[in-house]
């Protein structure tokens, strides 16, 4: 009964309503009045939070409007400790709704703090156009090439997410023309309902596409892997929240659909291992990657990770060079990507952040004269535009975003998620909780939040002077070093020559880690090899 304890003070008013007639009117009329706004609550299909919390839900609504004056407390009190701030958050909401999200009063960002960024604007400003922003991904080994948006949905699982969740995410994406990442929790009836693009992610535990044993099962998987909805095929090595980590759900929440959609016996543990078993060393996965790409027909197939020893990423790129089998596509996760179920550990100082990530994948690809066949994905804390254009001029050719698109469908950050009470619906299995969802509401959301970021990435690039982010470079970004001066984001990053890593004159002139660690890889295993000192 506790669940249903967020409806008593509702309930209250109703049975007020008719204690206190004998002794008030006014008070019976009173109580009356909040017990029919509360209903009104409960149906109404705009606001999550009062579905779930009928007439209790005003008071946060209240606070917000109030907000404005409790600015400052929050920036210089909370702001630092949230995931993404306030003010991001605001902007996710605005777009979401289609409400103004233009700021009065200049910046509050302090622009001559150390690490401060800018784009530099053109004299000549052109008209960039958002449709156009758009990528193929697929290389020569390829048969079923995909146009991405430059911006899409990253990485869920149902399971994690609730089942509305994951049909206005779909339903979001199908209207906006973008891609929706199922996670390694495989692809649920949910995902299917509304027919928008999906990017199958495959984890360790290879759900979706695993026999009794949970090993990898190729007839399973070419039967999803074939739907004309998937698109691509994701392998996820690592997730930027918690690389190197596995995952358990416990017995209790493998409910019947979860069971179904990860191909797992209900009312057991399901585990999702810390490392695949289908490969073991740099080669091996260069051929799964070649049999998935088979078995899927021909669809890109690549893999997401957050960089951990830099060696490791380079056996790989060793074993693309040595097997003549690259992927299609690469995601680079930052160790800032967040999830409901990271031990803090993990979390705050476990793997790399995507900006290392991002621009030493990027060089190493460039070093070895691959960069042209392997399209780049970027995620972590990615949610405005000028998130997306600073990782394009990085190396990256696309971002996804996780938490923007959670905004977009209601989350406020209660961080509940591993209590299966989220209060808006998002992140949970509890049917009563989730039907403060509506689906064809929140879907408008997610694509309004889409399409209006993607303008205002043609209106950045335009104003750069540009037609399209693909052109964006670090010689656009502005900033401040420690000593104060604005450089050029170009200035204070490594960059590698075409070709650089295979010129072995060239290697003691290049910087770390490639000048100790890139002779220390090996295609043949993930291991640091030995050198001679």
């Amino acid at each position: 009964m506790a669940q249903y304890s967020r409806f008593l003070p509702w309930v209250l008013t109703g049975f007020g309503s008719v204690l206190l007639l004998p002794l008030s009117h006014w008070l019976a009329l009173l109580s009356l009045g909040l017990f029919f706004i509360g209903c009104r609550d409960y149906r109404q299909t705009r606001h999550a939070i009062l579905r779930n919390y009928p007439l209790t839900g005003h008071l946060r609504f209240l606070l917000e409007y109030i907000r404005p004056e409790m600015r400052q407390y929050f920036l210089e009190n909370d702001e630092d400790a949230l995931p993404f701030s306030r003010n991001q958050r605001a902007m996710v909401y605005a777009r979401a709704k289609r409400q103004n999200d233009k700021r009065g009063f200049g910046t509050i960002k302090a622009v001559y703090d150390s690490g401060s960024e800018w784009i530099g604007h053109s004299a000549v400003p052109r008209h960039a156009d958002p449709k156009s922003f758009r990528v193929t991904i697929g290389g020569p080994q390829c048969l079923q090439p995909y146009s991405a948006s430059i911006f899409n949905i990253s990485a869920m699982s149902f399971g994690s997410l609730s089942p509305n969740a994951i049909r206005a995410l779909n339903r979001g994406a199908q209207m906006g023309g973008f891609a929706h990442d199922t996670g390694e929790g495989s692809i649920s009836a949910y995902h299917r309902e509304h027919g928008g693009d999906l990017i199958w992610e495959i984890g360790s535990g290879y759900f979706g596409c695993r026999n009794s044993a949970g090993r990898f099962d190729a007839e399973r998987f070419a039967e999803n892997a074939k739907s004309p909805q998937v698109k691509m095929v994701e392998i996820k090595l690592s997730q930027g929240a918690k690389p190197g980590h596995g995952g358990v759900l416990p017995a209790a929440k493998v409910t019947a659909e979860i069971a179904s959609a990860r191909g797992v016996p209900l009312g057991q543990d399901c585990v999702s291992p810390a490392a695949h078993s289908e490969f073991s060393t740099p080669l091996e996965l260069m051929d799964f990657i070649r049999r998935l790409r088979e078995l899927s027909g021909g669809k890109p197939v690549g893999f997401k990770f957050c960089i951990g020893q830099p060696w490791e990423w380079f056996g790989i790129v060793k074993a693309m060079l040595e097997s003549g089998i690259c992927p299609d596509f690469i995601v680079v996760d930052g160790s800032e990507g967040g999830t409901g179920a990271a031990p803090v550990e993990f979390s705050d100082h476990m793997g790399m952040p995507m900006r290392e990530g991002l621009r030493l994948v990027h060089n190493t690809l460039v070093g070895v004269g691959l960069r042209d066949r392997v399209k780049i994905g970027a995620s972590g804390k990615i949610i405005s535009a000028f998130d997306i254009a600073r990782a394009v001029a990085l190396g990256a050719d696309w971002c996804n975003s996780a938490r923007g698109f959670m905004f977009a469908l209601g989350c406020i950050q209660s961080r509940s998620c591993h209590t299966d009470h989220c209060p808006t619906g998002v992140a949970t299995q509890d049917p009563e909780r989730q039907r403060a969802l509506v689906v064809l509401d929140k879907a408008e959301r997610v694509r309004n939040f889409h399409e209006l970021t993607v303008e205002a990435l043609a209106e950045l690039v335009g104003a750069a002077g540009i037609e399209h982010p693909g052109r964006i470079s670090a010689d656009h970004l502005m900033v401040r070093d420690a000593s104060g001066m604005a450089v050029p984001l170009s200035s204070t990053l490594p960059t590698l020559g075409e070709g650089a890593l295979l010129d072995d004159a060239q290697l003691a002139r290049l910087p770390e880690p490639f000048r100790s660690q890139w002779p220390a890889a090996s295609a043949a295993h993930f291991e640091r090899r030995a050198l001679p000192r």
